[in-house]
């Protein structure tokens, strides 16, 4: 992405197709006022696309068909044909190793494109994890993958809604293996992420970041836990040396409970469910998760597959939509930032 571009392109993989993944990215482009923003590409298969159409109703929402993105075209929903090896049937609600490689193959095209600069951000709909598995993906999850991809040291799942913020140090390990997985050059690099973030992607110019601690009343000055004496407000103190206004460590409960947050333009929880159980109230099923800390752009949906109502018509949209919204603007905050940059270095650009 340069900063000569004017329209935003978003390219979606369509996930397992045996889940929500085709209803709630069908559902999210049959409104015409998205593609005034930006151009819309899926990467999927057109006989599964065409199976939902019909099942949702949708058979006058107009598709472009096209074998690769120089085929794009704008004011409409492309979608590139994926191939693969093995033949999709489509199982509604069920875990399918055929559906899970034809997501991986999906997903890998559209990571491809974006790496390769020919879309500006992904979005992802919800893959199954179990499915999904295979030599070439060994991953938890697209987070870890992306970031392999990227070839980054270290990246930061970020939940986002209009009430919040909220990032986390940990992600998918067992509780645990949590207070060993937490040092302080993790969090301190947890923080720097965010921090540049907020600036580059949020265009906040002095972020101010909320850390959270680890152990019930942030431990209570040692009488809980080690962890925010030891670990958290080393990485803190570091943060703040280095010009990044970081507070903490908090207790997450009085945090949150109190409003405190509110004060704060992002959060840095410690685990999985200590940031995502409030970030996930604060939505109420309407927030993103983005992936900070890659080169590139990636947004997807808070919630997964939901195999237990897939094909009934009952998928909620709004997460996926608001996810591309999001994404959009995040690519126009990076061309203005980096628009900035560039007249800085040259005061005389005309």
């Amino acid at each position: 992405m340069t900063s000569k571009k004017t329209k935003i392109t978003i390219g979606i993989s369509v996930g397992d197709v045996n889940g929500i993944g085709y209803e709630i990215i069908l559902k999210s482009i049959n409104d015409s006022r998205l593609f005034d923003l930006g151009n819309i590409v899926i990467y999927g298969s057109k006989n599964t696309c065409k199976h939902y159409l019909k099942s949702l109703n949708l058979e006058n929402l107009s598709i472009h068909y096209i074998k690769n993105i120089e085929e794009l075209k704008a004011q409409k929903a492309n979608l590139i044909e994926v191939s693969t090896s093995k033949e999709i049937e489509i199982k509604e609600g069920q875990l399918d190793r055929n559906t899970g490689e034809f997501a991986f193959e999906c997903l890998k095209a559209a990571a491809t494109d974006l790496k390769e600069n020919k879309i500006d951000a992904l979005v992802t709909a919800p893959i199954n994890k179990e499915s999904i598995q295979s030599d070439e993906f060994n991953f938890p999850g697209h987070t870890e993958y992306l970031q392999d991809l990227d070839g980054a040291g270290d990246s930061l799942m970020l939940m986002i809604s209009e009430v919040s913020k909220i990032g986390i140090v940990t992600g998918h390990i067992p509780l645990e293996k949590v207070s060993s997985s937490i040092t302080s050059e993790k969090i301190l690099s947890k923080i720097n992420i965010l921090n540049k973030s907020l600036k580059e992607d949020f265009s906040i110019e002095k972020p101010k970041i909320a850390v959270l601690g680890l152990n019930p009343h942030a431990g209570d000055n040692g009488l809980l836990g080690e962890e925010e004496n030891i670990v958290i407000s080393p990485a803190i103190q570091h943060a703040k040396s280095i010009g990044i206004l970081a507070f903490g460590p908090f207790s997450a409960d009085g945090f949150f409970a109190s409003g405190t947050f509110k004060k704060y333009d992002a959060v840095l929880a410690m685990y999985h469910d200590q940031g995502l159980i409030p970030a996930k109230l604060f939505s109420n099923g309407m927030g993103t998760n983005y992936t900070a800390g890659l080169s590139f752009i990636r947004t997807s949906p808070d919630h997964g597959t939901a195999f237990e109502i897939a094909g009934k018509g009952l998928a909620n949209e709004t997460s996926f939509r608001n996810s591309i919204y999001r994404a959009i603007d995040i690519a126009k905050h990076r061309i203005v930032n980096l628009n900035l940059i560039e007249n800085r270095f040259e005061p005389n650009k005309r």
